[in-house]
């Protein structure tokens, strides 16, 4: 027989026993989930958050088990889903969950930065605590900034409920306030921080006026910001009153601002705002060199350096070398010092003054090579001095010097072209294509997971801390043009250019449009890499683009030109905005312009830009000797410019897909 104590020992086992056994089917549960199944709920989850039915997609995140690494993200969901149905409570309870588990996730500040919003009408002082936490430690986010105005805003709320506002309390909000402007002149809180500021029993100095007046040009309220100049000490801020008095169409107000500016009061404007006002105003003048002639004569101090750098640009060939000298002996320390020299060294380059050349080639060299964008030019050119001299170890030096230190570089094309004696710019009539993948050779998986769930917010926090792993997950999103433009500013800020088998330069220099590109150079007789190249410097690949003048397509073709094309070539329908008709009838009008001009790429190039009858024209008037001197003399800056990008573009094809490199 059994006794009791026996059975209620056997009782208390199997109770045990069975919670142990419950408790370890819910831990399974909660905790072990096939990855397959748990991609598919998340993108059950973030559908119904896309579709708007955020109940359901709140409850789909909390079926994501602990143990999946998309847990932090569901967390954050449900907290982003309970404040789009206004649950604040959930909200802010999901949000410190988050925190309290993942404190050092990549969504972390942004999560802490959502709680603070949530805190703000349920518990304001709560919020500050968490703003000011951003602001101390993720001082150089954006959230931090915005973090500076909702300070601000709480501290405004809740001075103005009591009797007493304290004079140290309204200065830490202006400080707030000026803090954001200053940081985020264009931020989308702009408008709200010069509210709330202007609306304060407080006086408002000269100069926070000025910086106002600042935020609300580049804003583009431009009413708003003449009147904010006038409460300003126009001393100092004449150069925006010049800048905002052509946004608003009133040239007489602008012209008379230039003027006063810089007769009277250069010493009061900060320099780069007397630049940026020259070049505004040089946009309503009829001729560029009279104007800043004209002021030129009037400027007293600051101001004078950059208006002769434009009288040297835009003056007569016969004058420029006296004209950059004086520039460059005028203001030695101007920022526009090594563009002077660089010119000077040009000038008696083409002039066959090889030993002057020398001298202040090596001159700029030893002061600029690190920090002058023209320094790839000068170098360039003292590879030739060092050829005209016959002297083999030095030119070799100074081409493959171009080469390694500025890879990239439209001088670099040249420096390879005359180390190879080419005769032809073109030295590749094909290239391999290579897809654009992650940019580092150890991948981001879950980065891919991100993109394959199509999460694309979270992913946008994740690419936030490298620009070309940004650029690699706007590609993989379709957004071509906006991909390569982040990437070609991240490379520019590299002081060490990678090797060109490096993956970061393939998001610089795309392959789209491959097939289409060249099947249609062949049929045109055009060089496939060349109209690679000069396709992405048209539009960067945007099959919509559309300029002020009305060029349409992916190789920007006038409407007329298109026309008079598809006739010559029995082509009766037409899309521009379709990327296969673009190609094809862009390629066609280049085949016909470089027909025009004796099968020459260099001047079909720059017809393409400015008309066969511009560059004939130039032709005749260029006293030219090579591709190099006419190059650098071609009067119109843009469409000089417009060549040495093609062509540097070219090279970049070339080395990075040609089967040389």
């Amino acid at each position: 027989m059994i006794s009791w104590d026996k059975f209620k020992k056997g009782i208390f086992i199997f109770g045990v026993g069975a919670v142990l056994f419950l408790a370890a089917v819910w831990a399974g549960a909660n905790i072990y989930q096939p990855s397959e199944k748990t991609d598919e709920i998340y993108t059950a989850a973030l559908k119904a958050y896309n579709n708007k039915d955020y109940s359901k997609s709140y409850y789909l995140f909390s079926k994501i088990v602990f143990s999946s690494n998309l847990k932090p993200l569901a967390i954050y969901r449900q907290a982003m889903a309970a404040d789009k149905i206004e649950d604040t409570t959930s909200a802010i309870k999901q949000y410190r969950f988050f925190l309290l588990l993942y404190p050092k996730h990549v969504m972390s500040i942004r999560a802490r930065y959502n709680l603070a919003q949530d805190l703000i009408k349920t518990n304001p002082n709560a919020a500050k605590k968490e703003f000011q936490r951003i602001i101390s430690k993720f001082p150089n986010s954006d959230y931090a900034i915005a973090s500076e105005y909702y300070s601000g805003s709480l501290d405004l709320k809740k001075y103005e409920k009591e009797k007493i506002f304290p004079l140290s309390a309204k200065s830490e909000i202006q400080s707030h306030f000026r803090h954001y402007l200053k940081k985020a002149p264009s931020g989308r809180l702009a408008a709200s921080v010069i509210n709330d500021w202007t609306g304060m029993d407080v006086q408002i100095s000269n100069d926070d006026y000025f910086l106002m007046a600042k935020s609300l040009y580049k804003v583009g309220d431009y009413n708003k910001a003449d009147e904010f100049i006038k409460k300003s000490d126009l001393k100092n801020s004449w150069a925006l009153g010049v800048q905002n008095s052509i946004a608003m169409k009133n040239n007489s107000n602008a012209k008379f601002l230039m003027e006063w500016g810089l007769k009277e009061n250069a010493d009061y404007a900060e320099k780069d705002d007397i630049y940026s006002a020259i070049d505004s105003y040089m946009t309503i003048v009829p001729s560029k060199y009279q104007a800043a002639n004209d002021l030129f004569g009037i400027a007293k101090s600051r101001g004078k350096d950059y208006l002769q750098a434009i009288r040297c640009r835009y003056g007569s060939n016969d004058t420029k070398f006296d004209c950059y000298k004086n520039l460059y002996l005028w203001y030695p320390t101007s920022d526009y010092a090594d563009e002077a020299q660089s010119q000077m060294f040009l000038h008696l380059f083409r002039n066959n003054n090889m030993h002057d050349a020398q001298r202040i080639g090596i001159d700029f060299l030893n002061k600029y090579k690190d920090t002058s964008s023209y320094a790839p030019q000068v170098m360039y050119y003292m590879g030739r001095v060092s050829e005209s001299a016959r002297s083999y170890r030095d030119y070799v030096s100074y081409y493959r010097g171009v080469i390694s230190k500025y890879p990239d570089n439209y001088y670099a094309f040249r420096s390879y072209m005359r180390l190879n004696h080419s005769k032809s710019p073109v030295i590749s009539t094909t290239i391999h294509q290579k897809p654009i993948d992650f940019p580092y050779d150890r991948r981001h998986a879950f980065l891919d997971k991100l993109l394959k769930l199509q999460d694309y917010e979270i992913l946008d926090e994740y690419t936030s801390y490298d620009d070309f792993v940004k650029s690699w997950a706007l590609y993989r999103r379709g957004e071509i043009s906006k991909a390569m433009l982040v990437a070609r500013d991240a490379m520019d800020k590299l002081e060490e250019k990678p090797d060109r088998n490096d993956l970061r330069w393939r998001l610089v220099y795309p392959e789209f449009y491959y097939s289409e590109l060249r099947d249609y150079s062949d049929r045109a007789g055009t060089v496939f890499p060349l109209m690679m190249a000069l396709t992405r410097e048209e539009s960067y690949f945007n099959p919509a683009a559309q300029s002020s003048v009305g060029a349409k397509g992916l190789m920007q073709l006038m409407p007329a030109t298109a026309e008079s094309t598809a006739k010559q070539h029995g082509v009766s329908a037409y899309d521009l905005f379709s990327p296969q008709d673009n190609i094809m009838l862009g390629n066609y009008h280049y085949g016909s312009v470089k027909a025009q001009l004796n099968g020459d790429n260099i001047f079909a190039v720059a017809a393409y830009n400015s008309g066969a009858g511009a560059v004939n024209q130039w032709k005749k008037s260029i006293n030219y000797t090579d591709w190099d001197s006419f190059i650098e003399q071609i009067p119109y800056p843009e469409t000089q410019t417009y060549v040495k990008k093609v062509f540097r573009t070219y090279w970049n094809y070339a080395r990075l897909y040609g089967s040389n490199g």
